[in-house]
């Protein structure tokens, strides 16, 4: 199939289609494919919405999962990145082969559908098995795109499931946006910063986002960070929070506070995502989580080391009575004229 489109218009331009009765990709069972890495807080959320939606049991979505490691740098068409367990390579545990085409590395698979691709061979990535194309490799419109796109092969009280209901979408689209910019996609800002001067600029506005978001959950009083429905929102943090004190605060030195000990609310959030919903403690692996970030960032960490801590991964003893929970903080100065900042 031509990969000329409105959902992919060249090969600087990523992936951006839409599952839908009247375009080129259809809801259909067992049409589709998604590609991903359990390492990646962004896949993890596309995977989320799968489990939570019961794709993979109604529609037939499976996934083909990448090691954590190695990737051939940098992410270009000169370099592969990703790779599938192949029976040519050493077999990682929990990764899997790719079970469509038997590729060895990710970039083949976005060659198949633009042999001329520029771009970067990201996950997550969905691919239509009867067009022979990928649909879209973009987290952000797969997250809210596969909460609706098959409710029609779904059963009544799944098809109703949703993380958008529309009286909380104002709310949803404000706070996504700070926690995108300032959280999600922060952490990264401060990790990857080339020097000092950067790292101190962009390090304070992660714990101001913490700081907002931790009373923001105790004002709706739980179990969720809205309230009493589960929303985007809870998968978008979800992805970032869980990564939090085992990855982010050691190899990305966002070591200002810990979620577990600076952040009472959200920790106690975090263990009733973990412990009380199997979708989100079956698609959460610390050893893909840990090993990624520590052994493929050589600029970041040489010696690929991977801390056997902290311990536990996630701390068990979720309280059921949130007025019991007092909200925590990092206060320091720079971390609070930065939350003053952004709102």
């Amino acid at each position: 199939m031509s990969t000329n489109g409105n959902w992919h218009t060249g090969p600087d331009d990523s992936f951006h289609g839409k599952i839908t009765k009247e375009g080129p990709f259809q809801p259909e069972k067992d049409r589709y494919h998604l590609y991903i890495g359990l390492f990646c807080p962004f896949a993890h959320r596309a995977n989320l919405v799968r489990k939570l939606k019961q794709l993979d049991k109604y529609t037939g979505i499976d996934i083909s999962i990448v090691k954590p490691y190695p990737k051939d740098e940098p992410d270009t068409p000169s370099k592969p990145g990703w790779r599938f367990n192949h029976k040519e390579e050493s077999q990682y545990e929990g990764a899997t082969e790719d079970k469509l085409f038997g590729y060895r590395y990710m970039n083949e698979v976005y060659f198949r559908a633009d042999k001329s691709y520029k771009g970067k061979y990201t996950v997550p990535a969905l691919w239509d098995k009867k067009l022979n194309t990928m649909v879209n490799n973009e987290s952000a419109e797969l997250l809210r795109d596969l909460q609706t796109a098959f409710d029609e092969l779904l059963p009544k009280d799944v098809a109703e499931v949703t993380l958008y209901p529309k009286e909380l979408q104002g709310e949803i689209d404000t706070v996504a946006g700070w926690m995108s910019d300032h959280l999600n996609t922060g952490v990264y800002k401060a990790g990857f910063a080339p020097n000092q001067e950067v790292y101190n600029k962009n390090l304070p506005p992660v714990f101001a986002a913490l700081n907002k978001l931790e009373k923001l959950t105790k004002h709706h009083g739980g179990p969720y960070i809205l309230g009493a429905k589960m929303t985007e929102l809870d998968v978008r943090a979800y992805a970032t929070i869980v990564r939090f004190d085992t990855v982010y605060v050691q190899h990305f030195k966002c070591n200002l506070g810990m979620i577990r000990y600076s952040y009472p609310v959200l920790h106690n959030w975090l263990k009733g995502m973990y412990f009380n919903d199997e979708a989100y403690r079956e698609t959460t692996d610390f050893r893909h989580i840990k090993e990624n970030y520590t052994k493929s960032h050589f600029d970041i960490n040489p010696k690929g080391i991977t801390p056997m801590g902290p311990w536990p991964d996630v701390e068990e003893g979720y309280e059921k009575d949130w007025s019991k929970i007092h909200a925590g903080s990092v206060d320091m100065p720079e971390v609070l004229e930065a939350e003053k900042r952004f709102g």
